[in-house]
């Protein structure tokens, strides 16, 4: 019998503004990335037990560090099991001690969260053990496993409130939505997420459209993605350590989860739903709201007698029920104690065949979103279908096309239906086919595959919406606008890829190897695509002329068979005429250079011959 530690309630050692800005950070990020690993120093050689001076600092938790169980295990260790549910050993003999046995839903649940969060993290190594020993120390297994056929708790599992007195201090922060409680949060569910980290964590595991925290399935699978956060190698001692730390920041919950975690995996069973073990001292009517559940007390698990205790003698009537505080009789151990109702199997160990349920072939055009997805559809063998079983869908070949958040590979739940449908798809660039890929996680059935392609977009009709001629002079660019419209059977066609090409005429063109060029591509071809309205337009400026006068032709085509053409006339520039020469003597004339004067005549002459002379002829004169 495990040692009666008791139930403690972690006290908060985290201020409300750390805790606050955490809360801020998470939210913001809406990723794992964003959130910031612990400073703790729980390296990967610290044994068990070891423990710290205080809690890491500088993050916070998925629980809000509220309460949790602190019970440990037994000290024996659990058989292992021949087989697993589903493939192909038949079902689980429950034998082995009652703590190591794990309710039926609830051990699907961690299983189906670990092969999902495989297929998408599998560098995170999340081992649904982990995920087990989580879920015992933050509600016994959701409270002994008393969930309907969905995974969803029959009444919320509840926290304290986190209000500062003995806990840390939260206030209110999904308007009691989850916890009923509009001043402060509490934890809520199998794995106990404050409201504030499941609007960033929270997930949709069991294909029902919503997220809930008080559902196994929704809570365990985000319980695993919290777990992987910030690249996390879960097989990594330090890595693991700094994960149990993040959900609770105890060195006691690390150790408690720890013992629990290594428990697990020495051996497990599963067990009816309802009939798992619960930790000691459940506070259900000490606490009120702490982990509330049902009012009847527990079926008890059948467990060996004490070698001390006497067997009945064969044929004795069996001993009157006993009065509330005393012991209860001793099974007879000659005989076999049947289960309660056969080991559920799991629901992908009942899936006989994975068909194609619709959309065997898709098809869209680059850079757009699917109208349709794969669906699939998970049978027995009785053609019946089987709920709640992980579909896994993988793009195979070479494609830029990805699932929503630019994924590769997703996983899907069937709903009662039997149906898991792909999330939205959206077509790259690449042109192609390729297929996608539906497989049952944890199985070796035959896949399901989808034929898949990407097709250019396409118009069929191009036409010129302005009509002024284009015309330029040789070594100018063409000062025109041009604009076209793209429609494909009458529809604008936007983002379609535009062929330009300048070629010689209109009824037998051939490229040019003189004549106008693209200033963009500085050659003679050149593509565009059409805008949201389905025009394309060339700018003034954009069309350089070149130095060969004559008449051109731009020939655009597009994939769907629109095609236009539009003139270009190139012409050599208009020479300036140059001015007659005049006849000497008309007003204005210029003087021809013959009458032009001579330096010597023009010039006054100061010499000494020039000066005499001049003075005899005045002298003459006298």
């Amino acid at each position: 019998m495990a040692p009666d530690i008791g139930r403690r309630l972690r006290r908060g050692a985290t201020s409300g503004a750390v805790v606050a800005a955490a809360v801020a950070a998470l939210a913001a990020s809406q990723a794992p990335e964003a959130i910031q690993p612990t400073t703790d120093n729980a390296g990967g050689d610290r044994a068990v037990g070891t423990g710290e001076s205080a809690p890491p600092p500088g993050e916070g938790s998925a629980t809000g560090d509220s309460s949790y169980y602190t019970e440990l295990p037994p000290l024996n260790t659990p058989p292992k099991q021949p087989g697993t549910p589903g493939a192909g050993a038949g079902p689980l003999v429950v034998t082995g001690p009652a703590e190591a046995g794990i309710p039926a839903t609830v051990l699907s649940a961690y299983k189906r969260a670990e092969q999902s969060i495989r297929s998408t993290a599998p560098g995170c190594n999340l081992p649904w053990q982990l995920l087990a020993g989580i879920g015992k120390v933050e509600s016994g297994q959701a409270s002994g496993g008393r969930v309907d056929a969905n995974g969803t708790t029959f009444r919320p599992i509840l926290g304290p409130a986190l209000n500062g007195v003995g806990f840390a201090n939260i206030s209110d922060t999904d308007d009691g939505a989850y916890d009923g409680d509009r001043v402060h949060d509490r934890a809520v569910g199998p794995m106990q997420f404050i409201p504030s980290t499941w609007a960033t964590w929270g997930q949709d595991a069991n294909g029902d459209g919503k997220k809930d925290p008080n559902n196994i399935y929704d809570a365990a699978q985000a319980a695993g993605l919290y777990l992987c956060a910030n690249d996390r190698n879960l097989a990594l001692k330090a890595d693991l350590d700094r994960a149990i730390l993040s959900y609770n920041r105890s060195n006691e919950y690390l150790n408690t989860v720890l013992s629990w975690f290594e428990y697990y995996k020495r051996g497990t069973h599963q067990v009816p739903d309802g009939t798992g073990v619960l930790p000691i001292d459940r506070g259900d009517d000490r606490r009120p709201g702490v982990f509330p559940g049902p009012t009847t007390p527990a079926p008890s698990v059948p467990t060996s007698p004490s070698p001390t205790s006497p067997a009945p003698k064969p044929g004795a009537q069996n001993p009157k029920p006993s009065t509330p505080g005393t012991t209860k009789p001793t099974p007879d151990p000659t005989k076999p104690t049947p289960d309660p109702k056969p080991p559920v199997t799991s629901p992908a160990g009942k899936v006989a065949v994975l068909a194609v349920a619709g959309n065997r072939q898709l098809t869209a055009v680059t850079d757009s979103d699917f109208t349709r997805v794969p669906r699939a559809a998970a049978l027995d063998a009785s053609g019946k279908p089987v709920a709640k079983v992980s579909v896994r869908f993988e793009i195979v070949g070479s494609t830029d096309t990805r699932f929503a958040g630019g994924r590769t590979v997703v996983t899907a739940t069937t709903t009662a239906s039997g149906i898991a449908s792909s999330p939205a798809l959206r077509a790259g660039e690449e042109t192609g086919s390729f297929t996608i890929r539906a497989t049952v996680v944890g199985r070796t059935l035959a896949a399901a595959d989808f034929a898949v392609s990407v097709t250019e977009r396409q118009a069929d009709t191009l036409v010129r919406v302005d009509g002024d001629p284009l015309s330029a002079t040789t070594g100018t660019a063409f000062e025109q606008q041009l604009q076209a419209k793209a429609t494909d059977k009458g529809v604008l066609a936007p983002g379609v890829l535009v062929t330009a090409e300048i070629v010689d005429s209109k009824t037998d063109p051939k490229p040019v190897t003189e004549g106008p060029t693209f200033k963009s591509t500085s050659s003679r071809t050149a593509t565009f695509t059409t805008a949201t309205d389905g025009t394309l337009t060339l700018k003034a400026g954009d069309l350089l002329a070149g130095d060969k006068a004559e008449t051109y032709f731009l020939k655009l085509t597009a994939p769907g068979g629109g095609t236009l053409f539009v003139e270009l006339k190139v012409t050599a520039p208009t020479p300036t005429p140059e001015p007659e020469p005049s006849e000497p003597g008309t007003p204005g004339a210029s003087p021809s250079p013959s009458a032009s004067p001579s330096p010597s005549a023009s010039a006054p002459t100061s010499s000494p011959s020039a000066t005499a002379s001049k003075t005899s002829a005045t002298a003459s004169k006298a």
